[in-house]
């Protein structure tokens, strides 16, 4: 009987001939030129795309996982593809490191978060694959092989986001910083002074981002500045809570937009203001139980105010059922081929819709909005963009599928997905 696989939010669903767990690369590099095919690698599940999905084999990295080794003198980590974001914030606490940035969710195994161009916010702080020193995998042929930024900088740029078809990671190394404190902020304003100083406050402090809160008017902004002070106690996390006043006044008042926005200015009114110094390590994730589905699109920074405009207008005058708050935020431009970041500073506008419902019909009335404005999208979320979409959103994407060739060049990795977005015929 087939095996049954899913992701974090049960939208994708697959029945492999095969789940496999190999211990080390040894184990990989026999699956890999052995295992029924197309072979896809699973970390967390927690992309919204087909990545994973795949009637062949799925590869779980769990067991190889860890640390391998750390140079206190550089702030480097070599890494084992398959650790998971929060065991992986413990140990470079324990070494004395701190991952410079982080998203709001710790769960992701790093091989995955790093093929998926996953990200924190700050104009400039990079996303996880800019920390890359050094990364190895195994190939299409089941051969392991190795890069450096300093010996193979443009295979570095070519495979660190690579959405396990340009081999199946299993070591890296990291560029960290020394561990490091953070003081975080949180205050609520109205959407229209927020798009308005849109690009002052997104600038001002190391890292923001902020939350529009549908049918409010307006925003929770979140600050995170480095800090030597001694640190405070972190408030209590309210964010699940708040969702659930969300859903319940969204379930009861939908087609009443007038009483729904004054009861959620009253909740929004008795929000504290939030004000802590932490460990780098105990400021970025939060708890999320309420599942849900997720588009998210990079656009260039000054087009971000423009289309976040247009989906609340979007979502307010025809979508009365969505009550998850909208994340913005903004990532440092870089050089990886496949990065949705290449060469433009970006701002990151996710929208989320409760897995328990059909999120299909607010994507796509959603989606011609982020592609007017030039956006990418995120690798592992929802969108509709084929290969030759892509072609014309990455310079070098014609460059980047001549080194997956080189990588597989049978096609181990190629699920029809995936030809779908790479313009494989299979």
């Amino acid at each position: 009987m087939p095996n049954a696989w899913s992701n974090w939010s049960g939208l994708v669903q697959a029945a492999p001939k095969l789940i496999a767990t190999p211990a080390d690369a040894g184990e990989l590099a026999d699956l890999v030129r052995i295992a029924p095919g197309p072979l896809r690698v699973a970390g967390a599940g927690h992309s919204f795309t087909p990545l994973v999905k795949s009637d062949g084999t799925i590869v779980s990295m769990e067991k190889i996982e860890g640390l391998v080794s750390h140079d206190a003198a550089t702030s480097r980590a070599r890494l084992r593809a398959g650790t998971r974001l929060g065991p992986l914030m413990h140990l470079m606490q324990g070494i004395g490191q701190g991952l410079p940035n982080m998203g709001d969710i710790d769960k992701q195994a790093i091989g995955g978060a790093l093929g998926t161009a996953t990200h924190g916010s700050g104009p400039k702080l990079g996303a996880y694959h800019t920390q890359l020193e050094t990364l190895q995998f195994v190939d299409g042929t089941g051969k392991l092989r190795e890069y450096s930024r300093a010996g193979d900088q443009d295979m570095i740029h070519a495979t660190g986001v690579a959405l396990g078809a340009f081999g199946i990671l299993t070591e890296v190394t990291m560029n960290n910083m020394p561990t490091y404190r953070l003081r975080r902020r949180k205050w609520v304003l109205p959407i229209a002074e927020m798009l308005k100083d849109f690009e002052t406050m997104m600038a001002a402090h190391r890292s923001a981002e902020f939350y529009y809160i549908p049918f409010s008017g307006y925003a929770q902004f979140i600050a995170s500045d480095l800090s030597d002070a001694a640190t405070t106690a972190r408030p209590t996390e309210e964010d699940e809570a708040g969702l659930a006043t969300l859903r319940k006044l969204r379930t009861a008042l939908a087609w009443l937009p007038s009483l729904r926005r004054r009861l959620i200015l009253g909740a929004i009114a008795k929000l504290p203001a939030e004000d802590y110094v932490q460990d780098w390590l105990n400021v970025y994730a939060s708890d999320r139980q309420t599942k849900f589905n997720e588009m998210e699109y990079h656009l260039p920074f000054e087009e971000g105010p423009k289309a976040l405009a247009e989906i609340i207008e979007l979502t307010e005058k025809r979508f009365p059922e969505v009550y998850f708050p909208m994340e913005v935020r903004s990532v440092a431009p870089d050089e990886f081929w496949l990065s949705p970041f290449h060469k433009r500073l970006t701002c990151s506008i996710a929208i989320h819709h409760d897995a328990a419902n059909d999120a299909e019909p607010f994507m796509r009335a959603a989606e011609p909005i982020f592609r007017k404005y030039g956006g990418r999208p995120h690798w592992g979320k929802m969108h509709s963009l084929k290969a030759a979409d892509f072609k014309k959103l990455y310079p070098r994407w014609d460059d980047a599928m001549a080194v997956r060739r080189d990588i597989d060049p049978e096609n181990r990795f190629v699920s029809p997905y995936m030809a779908s977005l790479f313009g494989i015929d299979t």
